[in-house]
């Protein structure tokens, strides 16, 4: 199956939805349709297409007919689109929402059609930038057998790389992809709060600390997590620790207190990995234990 010359609508012209039409279409598929609750968000996408395809408005759900169908509005929406489609469409479609956190089950009023998610992990923040993200991204697909088969031929065509969970998992997935990325921002900011109170500012916190965020990174590619650790809890240095207490205390708030405590212990599942001393490991596990007590968390 030649799957480029399936024809394709997308419900939802956002960033994410602007994108994928933008990076499908230069791949050689034919977008059809856009449709959007604000059809000027859809009229700055369609200026970059040279065949343009047809701005529908929720209402007009009547006129899809298109081989596959994205649904990429926000996941409170999918359930309600996906139960118009189906009074709707009368064409045996392939319909994909691109959710990270809601499994192909949100889809169950198309019982006609063949279905699933396509969730791609990366962080689209434009349309027209986003469209040349999804080269090497991996994207997360599960559904009925049929459309996980289109979806990764789909994903492939954009050039990612594609992998597969069972539906039941998709929530899981999702949020372990929200504690890599969004829940790294936040402890970013954790780590800027502390360093700004060196008497820097948060700015300048921030771009002090990139370049060891980035080395970090670099090293988790050719490393796993046990490998890659580094600094005070990999050495299992219990003085350096209660220094570390002692002036977090006095200067940082509770949360960020918390936060290293918590991420400490788990650091130490790591070093036990990595078979450091066992009574240097034991007498800090000992410490942090008595912190979180004492702050009680």
């Amino acid at each position: 199956m030649n799957i480029s010359t399936k024809t394709i609508s997308i419900i939802g012209t956002g960033r994410l939805g602007g994108a994928l039409a933008l990076a499908l279409a230069k791949k050689g598929f034919r977008i059809e349709n856009l449709a959007a609750r604000n059809p000027k968000t859809a009229e700055k996408i369609i200026q970059l297409f040279s065949d343009k395809p047809k701005i529908l408005t929720p209402e007009d759900f009547s006129q899809i007919s298109s081989d596959i169908i994205f649904i990429t509005t926000q996941d409170f929406e999918i359930a309600a689109v996906a139960e118009k489609l189906a009074r709707n469409l009368l064409h045996q479609s392939f319909v994909f929402h691109t959710s990270g956190a809601l499994s192909s089950e949100i889809l169950g009023a198309l019982k006609h059609c063949k279905t699933g998610s396509i969730h791609p992990l990366v962080s689209v923040s434009d349309p027209i930038i986003g469209a040349e993200k999804f080269k090497n991204v991996y994207f997360c697909v599960e559904g009925e057998p049929e459309a996980v088969k289109i979806a990764e031929k789909i994903v492939k065509n954009l050039g990612g790389k594609p992998f597969f969970i069972e539906t039941e998992f998709k929530a899981l997935y999702h949020a372990s992809a929200v504690t890599a990325c969004g829940h790294l921002v936040a402890l970013i900011d954790v780590a800027n709060e502390m360093l700004s109170k060196c008497g820097l500012s948060a700015e300048n916190a921030q771009k002090i600390l990139l370049p060891l965020i980035k080395s970090t990174v670099e090293n988790l590619e050719i490393q796993n997590t046990a490998q890659a650790l580094t600094g005070t809890f990999a050495r299992a240095d219990g003085e350096t620790f209660e220094r570390h207490l002692a002036i977090l205390k006095k200067n940082v708030s509770a949360e960020a207190l918390e936060t290293y405590l918590q991420l400490g212990e788990r650091s130490l599942h790591l070093v036990k990995e990595q078979k450091s001393n066992k009574e240097n490991l034991k007498e800090l596990r000992e410490k942090i234990s008595l912190a979180k007590k004492n702050l009680k968390c």
